[in-house]
């Protein structure tokens, strides 16, 4: 190509690196799009690489390798972070017994809980971005993104400093006992405080993958993951002078690796290795755009309210058997966890697709794409279970070998691995419902199999039943099948594709146009 030649305002393609070599790349967002992606910022793009996450269009090609592609950071990502609160888990079997198992569970359900119910901010900021990137409006993509991290703030400032004051209080009213409340306190008082940093590092995260780039947040994660498994031992044993504190120290690593990871999707989203480049110049809280994603996001958070509420629903039934039972049941669910973070990746996957092509107003893709990743999740998820029916004890006795506690736990985790099964599918259609922006039929769906399925039937099974704390998991593996089924049925109706996500009034100021 001659220096003369004058370029066509859509080029084909472009060069990236410098003027003398051959033009062989696919166009930037940039040029694409002919928007300035981080409209704040002035002067030609820098000459910077950037991935395939970056620049891949998720609205053309093979539905199963884009699924995939998005697929496996996440699945990875979420391998990474159960093998980290298992982590913790086991520090407190081989340190303080099979008690503090249980404490730490209920301590984990806590933290869980708080996670869950803002990550409904994070569904409807996901639901937005996709539609956006997908119908090429890069610039409202960035906009919507900086004003979900301003209500991400301000969740995070009262959540951290409720959860702090209130820690003593939240572990008694489940009903453990005293020497559970003592030995984990001070680990659920600083887990409030990390999720402060957890908030943000899945915000950003969540913002990254709804524009198709999921390997950034996955390296953020395991920058994270890593940092707390090396970090932890050091400050529980008070290993090379660093202070002695027990159980609390795996909290204390906690919040340190999640401002690690943090930091790492910020840098992503400001310096423009991704999709998105943000930037707080010219930056105005746009009121009307957060209330739009408060309306999506509401219903979302309620589902995961209501799951994590029903969790500690479960613990108050599961306490009134004694330690053993309780120890029994913070493990198993999160073995279980083990293969539901796969089928979790899968679902965020699927849903981003759902989104950016429904954005592009292909339908029959997005369609594609839920049945594609059912396929998949049902592989695993079947593999997963197996091995966990097969060999309980193997898994059982690597965090503690008590003769007590064993016995309990192998019958829980072989139930609580056949519910699994149903499960994966289950969380494939959530996500997906969700991303489209069709966030209220999985908040009924999850009340009727939770609080009109699977509490009462716990309620009975344990409390009238022979069955006793076994009666439990069957009834958590029961109300996994019956959501399964309202699922499928819901997905059969197609409503969950025409759910309104952006509104076409609503636009950032000084937003630049997009080329038709």
């Amino acid at each position: 190509m001659s220096d003369e030649k004058q370029a066509p305002p859509r080029a084909e393609s472009i060069s990236t690196e410098t003027n003398q070599q051959t033009v062989t790349e696919t166009a930037s967002v940039e040029d694409i799009l002919n928007v300035r992606v981080g409209k704040g910022r002035q002067g030609p793009p820098r000459n910077r690489r950037r991935s395939a996450y970056a620049t891949r269009d998720l609205t053309k090609g093979s539905v199963s390798r884009n699924l995939w592609f998005l697929a496996w950071p996440q699945i990875a990502e979420g391998v990474v972070n159960a093998l980290d609160q298992m982590a913790d888990i086991f520090w407190a079997g081989w340190v303080a017994g099979f008690r503090a198992i249980g404490g730490l569970g209920v301590a984990q359900a806590y933290a869980h809980l708080v996670m869950m119910g803002r990550m409904g901010l994070d569904l409807g900021m996901q639901a937005m971005i996709s539609r956006a990137v997908g119908g090429r409006r890069a610039d409202m993509a960035n906009h919507i993104a900086i004003q979900g991290f301003t209500l991400t703030l301000i969740l995070s400032i009262v959540t951290v400093t409720a959860g702090v004051f209130l820690a003593e209080d939240l572990l008694r009213v489940v009903g453990v006992s005293e020497d559970i409340v003592l030995q984990t306190l001070l680990y659920l008082q600083y887990q409030f405080v990390a999720s402060g940093f957890q908030s943000f590092r899945q915000s950003t995260g969540s913002a990254l993958q709804a524009s198709g780039d999921t390997l950034t947040p996955m390296k953020a994660t395991m920058l994270a993951r890593i940092t707390h498994l090396i970090l932890a031992p050091f400050l529980i044993f008070g290993w090379l002078g660093l202070p002695d504190m027990g159980i609390a120290g795996a909290a204390v690593a906690n919040l340190a690796a999640q401002s690690l990871g943090m930091c790492w999707n910020i840098y992503a989203l400001f310096a423009g290795t991704s999709r998105l480049q943000l930037t707080f110049r010219g930056y105005y809280p746009d009121f009307r755009l957060m209330w739009r994603l408060i309306k999506i996001g509401v219903p979302a958070s309620g589902t995961q309210l209501e799951r994590g509420l029903s969790e500690l629903m479960l613990v108050r039934l599961v306490t009134p058997y004694g330690d053993a039972a309780l120890a029994a049941y913070a493990l198993t669910r999160r073995l279980e966890r083990l293969t539901h973070m796969g089928s979790m990746g899968l679902g965020r996957a699927s849903g981003i697709l759902v989104g950016q092509n429904l954005g592009a107003d292909q339908p029959e893709r997005a369609k594609s794409t839920v049945r594609w990743a059912i396929t998949y999740v049902t592989l695993m998820r079947g593999v997963g279970g197996v091995l966990l029916i097969a060999f309980p004890a193997l898994f059982i006795s690597a965090f503690s070998r008590e003769p007590e506690f064993v016995a309990a736990a192998i019958m829980w985790l072989r139930i609580q691995a056949v519910g699994g099964f149903f499960m994966g599918a289950g969380q494939i259609y959530q996500q997906s419902f969700n991303v489209a922006g069709d966030t209220v039929a999985p908040f009924f769906v999850t009340f009727m199999s939770m609080w009109v399925m699977e509490i009462p039937t716990a309620f009975a099974l344990s409390r009238y039943t022979p069955l006793a704390e076994i009666g439990i998991p069957v009834a958590i593996a029961l109300a996994m099948l019956v959501r399964l089924a309202l699922y499928a049925g819901y997905y059969k109706t197609g409503r969950w594709m025409r759910a309104q996500v952006l509104d076409p009034d609503v636009a950032p100021r000084d937003a630049q146009p997009t080329r038709p």
